[in-house]
């Protein structure tokens, strides 16, 4: 993802010290889930859905920032469920902040109005609304009429307030991708910082599965979004983008965006649970990664979320001559 021009040589320098360590693997973003529980019920989501058991169990602050420190990322994307409802959550975020971190808190958007006086602006701190289209279709995939205005006002006023705001859409079978169009140039009229996409994951725990999209799907629509791209201020990085129109092949480094949530470490990955490990390191030594990823497990074969290749970017995975040039230049442009 893009950052602000002043803390972008911070996230580099940290690569290149894992690099000059010969660290194999190592985190770039984590997931951090202090909880499961929602407001709404989107028909693509696989969280509200796979810990309906545990729903209503949280994680303290104490027990988020350790893994905070045991992970040691340079990115803290704080999701869930819904974030903005869980206890603590603007003393979370100050205190990950302490730790010098980036923090993207990501949110449905419909409680930053009401409680934007928790939290202070910072150039290491974005509000990440979820919108999956305009007005119609995104009350549609989040079940409730009213969503879209409410996060609308959400972003109005986190930006009168002077924090950074981003978005984030999913992109499913039935998007339109002329409706996201749209959606991003009312969304750069209101100063949105930047924007985020990705094709959704087939969660087994979703009833619908034809909502979701295959890899040859996912390139075709993305393809023929090209102009789009190239229109507004996408955080998603042109690797990814390029990997997702089907110009070139990755491989996923699911490692490089771990999972914490209120039952461990979510093993493999932030899509896929067999198991949910004790401590980080358990999760990045034991978990036999060589099985996972496209054409090994097919869970994987239709998999081209940014949790498991965004990094892949980042990190040079499968990397082309004029990669790091290109890298340079959406991060100063």
């Amino acid at each position: 993802m893009r950052f602000p021009l002043s803390l972008t040589s911070t996230v580099a320098s940290y690569i290149v010290k894992k690099k000059l360590a010969r660290t194999k693997r190592f985190p770039m973003v984590l997931m951090l889930e202090p909880l499961h529980a929602c407001n709404l019920t989107c028909t693509g989501c696989g969280r509200i859905r796979e810990y309906e058991a545990t729903i209503k169990q949280k994680l303290s602050i104490q027990e988020c920032l350790d893994s905070v420190d045991e992970c040691g990322a340079p990115v803290v994307s704080i999701c869930g469920g819904e974030p903005m409802i869980y206890p603590g959550i603007d003393e979370l975020v100050a205190k990950i902040l302490e730790r010098k971190k980036v923090v993207y808190l990501c949110t449905n958007g419909m409680f930053i109005r009401k409680q934007i006086k928790r939290f202070k602006p910072s150039n290491k701190f974005f509000f990440n609304v979820h919108l999956d289209g305009m007005k119609k279709n995104h009350d549609i995939a989040v079940e409730r009429e009213g969503v879209f205005d409410s996060a609308v006002d959400g972003i109005r006023a986190a930006k009168e307030a002077g924090f950074l705001v981003c978005t984030n859409t999913t992109v499913f079978k039935e998007t339109d991708m002329a409706e996201l169009d749209e959606l991003y140039a009312f969304l750069t009229s209101i100063d949105v910082d930047g924007f985020m996409i990705a094709p959704g994951y087939g969660y087994s725990a979703v009833a619908d599965q034809d909502m979701f999209l295959t890899r040859e799907d996912i390139r075709t629509k993305f393809r023929a979004a090209e102009a789009m791209f190239r229109k507004y201020k996408f955080n998603t990085s042109p690797i990814y983008l390029e990997f997702l129109q089907g110009k070139r092949e990755m491989s996923c480094t699911a490692w490089g965006n771990p999972t914490r949530n209120i039952k461990g470490w979510k093993g493999p990955c932030y899509l896929i649970t067999d198991i949910h490990h004790k401590s980080f390191d358990d999760l990045l030594n034991k978990t036999p990664w060589e099985k996972y990823g496209y054409g090994k497990d097919p869970r994987c074969e239709n998999c081209m979320v940014h949790s498991g290749y965004e990094a892949s970017a980042a990190l040079g995975v499968n990397s082309k001559l004029g990669d790091t040039f290109k890298m340079i230049k959406w991060q100063f442009t």
